[in-house]
């Protein structure tokens, strides 16, 4: 698993956490928050897993 990954999923569940807590106080501002933390978390996150897919083929080469 690449840093990528790893840092990628942490800022999706933080995203989750925000959105939650924006969603239970009626707080629009810190859910839209969460929603823009999951998406930047996924970037990251597919990124990573690109990269370690390109690892892999060259591995195997």
């Amino acid at each position: 698993m690449t840093k990528d990954q790893v840092e990628g999923r942490t800022t999706q569940a933080k995203g989750d956490i925000k959105e939650a807590a924006g969603k239970l106080v009626g707080n629009q501002k810190r859910q839209g928050e969460g929603l823009v933390d999951q998406a930047k978390g996924k970037t990251q996150a597919g990124y990573g897993d690109a990269k370690e897919q390109v690892k892999k083929g060259i591995d195997r080469i």
